[in-house]
């Protein structure tokens, strides 16, 4: 059997005292919360990894960038008991990866719509397209995807075996061409980088324009926390037409990658409040004491962030929330009724052509993402390539094969 290279992450199945596991998940391992589950993770890069082989209705894919995420990195990274601190949908142990693109190399005899030597991307949400929600409301919802009896349908990377390796196997329904992407850079490395961060892209284009219904142009936009997604939200909300741009990061690398992508105004939170001004008071003079029409969450610091947007936000302004974090924190409703204020909760990046629609962007170079890319490593270099991004220093790093 043909072998490969492939990064895979494995921890301890030990399910916090007093947290009850269903019956599903005791017995497939497909957890709903991953930091209640899985302790002691740790990073192994085999070269011996079995070559998956596609079935009918899907396609192997062989890899030409894969992205590290900020749910790759805490995979790896615990708390003071030792477990992950990635909240989510889990089932190690799996090769991870899902920010990726490649070139087709051999389709299952069901595909019709690809074909071997193909520029393709995927989607990382694993949608059944058949379940209630998946008819009538989305796909990134799928319940067969979040459902632990269901070994089927799950995520690229977190339950089923991802993209940072030499192949990836994945349904061709989830699979989108980008050959437009060639030829906007006129350089294949650039078209595979640029197709790799489709995906994060997507995800801040789904939080932004589908969830939260986007913004007039004109409009002020807040965009808290400037890795990948907050990145790609100023990107996308430049191309938008937004009237002014404000974003809040406390690495010095992401601020300036910020201001490379279109933010007129970015902000040090931590420097702002050790001169006595809090970040909601530099929003209220940037916009003229009008706020901000939209604000994005992408920081995943909600007892942090939330408090500041609500004191910023315009008359009917909206909230687009993208930041995961394992925490509850107050919220006051007094602000979203008199300020006709909304807040939109967004998971995923599947359906309403967000993949579509992000390749459309870049391919007219209406945004450039392979600007964020501040690092690249080879596969062999992998656990190098993560004791970097346990730095926090990059705004994107990826790894070629």
């Amino acid at each position: 059997m043909p072998t490969m290279r492939a990064a895979i992450v494995s921890a301890d199945f030990a399910p916090r005292p007093g947290y009850k596991l269903t019956e599903a998940e005791m017995r497939t391992r497909k957890v709903r919360e991953g930091s209640k589950v899985w302790r002691n993770p740790k990073l192994v890069l085999r070269t011996d990894y079995p070559v998956p082989e596609p079935k009918p209705d899907e396609v192997l894919i062989r890899v030409k960038a894969v992205g590290i995420c900020g749910s790759d990195i805490h995979f790896l990274e615990t708390d003071s008991e030792g477990y992950i601190i990635y909240p989510g949908l889990t089932r190690f142990p799996v090769v991870i990866g899902h920010e990726f693109s490649g070139v087709v190399e051999k389709v299952g005899a069901a595909v019709k719509t690809l074909k071997p030597g193909d520029m393709v991307t995927s989607e990382e949400m694993f949608w059944c397209g058949e379940c209630d929600a998946c008819r009538s409301v989305d796909f990134n919802h799928c319940t067969r995807l979040n459902d632990p009896a269901d070994l089927e349908y799950g995520e690229l990377g977190f339950t089923h075996d991802g993209a940072m390796a030499d192949y990836v196997v994945v349904k061709a329904k989830y699979v989108w061409k980008i050959d437009s992407l060639l030829e906007a850079y006129k350089s294949e490395e650039k078209a595979f980088e640029a197709g790799s961060l489709v995906e994060p892209t997507s995800v801040a284009y789904h939080a932004m324009f589908t969830r939260a219904g986007g913004f007039k142009p004109g409009s002020y936009v807040v965009v808290w926390g400037a890795g990948p997604i907050g990145l790609a939200a100023i990107s996308l909300a430049r191309a938008a037409g937004a009237g002014k741009i404000i974003a809040f990061e406390v690495s010095p690398v992401r601020r300036e990658l910020a201001k490379k992508v279109g933010a007129d105004y970015v902000f040090n939170p931590v420097e702002l409040r050790k001169n006595g001004v809090e970040p909601w008071e530099k929003i209220m003079e940037v916009t003229g004491g009008n706020g901000a029409e939209m604000h994005v969450e992408a920081a995943g610091a909600p007892e942090h962030t939330l408090p500041q947007m609500q004191r910023s936000l315009a008359i009917d302004g909206k909230i687009a929330w993208i930041g995961r974090a394992p925490q509850e924190v107050p919220i006051y409703l007094e602000v979203f009724q008199v300020r006709r204020g909304q807040l939109f909760g967004s998971q995923g990046h599947s359906g309403f052509g967000n993949f579509r629609n992000v390749i459309r962007l870049m391919a007219a170079g209406k945004i450039d993402m392979t600007q964020i890319i501040t690092s690249r490593f080879s596969l062999d270099d992998v656990y190098k390539a993560f004791e970097r991004a346990h730095q926090r220093i990059d705004g994107k790093i990826t790894i070629k094969p």
